[in-house]
């Protein structure tokens, strides 16, 4: 009966170490595609995302919306750290190329690693821009102009809320 009964103790805090790992937002289930470290390409339904996204990213992320300029929680941030994707996890900016571009959002001069991000032509609302996709999960994140400062002449004009952040640990 003991070794019963810490069996099933052992699996319950398997199963609780499980679901800290995966990422959830508002709707209260777990992203099972949230991961800091897999960058293998993600194929997933868009009905599987709005089934685990919260509404506000889903738009964004997956029907390619904008939040309003001047209102995202990272437009103004100089915290040093690590921007990922909100929807996969994936590793997409460094704080060290951020820059404050007065454009209304989180502006970057450079992903953090090649692949990290992919582009697409976008001709919406009677523009031509390039969009700026997670290289992972193919989330909208956001644009990329020609105006950025350099050592890259660009600016990554992302939405804070298609961007999950984690601070630099504190040295000791």
């Amino acid at each position: 009966m003991k070794n019963l009964l810490f069996s099933c103790l052992l699996a319950l805090m398997a199963v609780g170490l499980h679901a800290q790992n995966h990422k959830s937002g508002k709707t209260g289930r777990p992203n099972p595609y949230y991961s800091r470290t897999d960058t293998k390409k993600l194929k997933v339904p868009n009905s599987e995302w709005k089934k685990i996204l919260p509404p506000d990213l889903y738009a964004v992320a997956r029907e390619k919306d904008t939040e309003a300029a001047f209102t995202g929680k990272y437009y103004k941030s100089d915290t040093k750290g690590t921007y990922y994707c909100a929807a996969c996890g994936n590793k997409l900016f460094r704080s060290d190329a951020k820059f404050a571009s007065s454009c209304g959002w989180p502006s970057f001069y450079e992903p953090a690693r090649q692949g990290s991000v992919s582009y697409q032509d976008d001709r919406s609302y009677g523009m031509r821009r390039t969009e700026v996709l997670c290289g992972r999960c193919d989330s909208h994140l956001g644009h990329i102009f020609d105006d950025g400062p350099a050592p890259s002449g660009k600016r990554f004009c992302m939405n804070s809320i298609s961007l999950d952040f984690e601070p630099d640990k504190a040295k000791k």
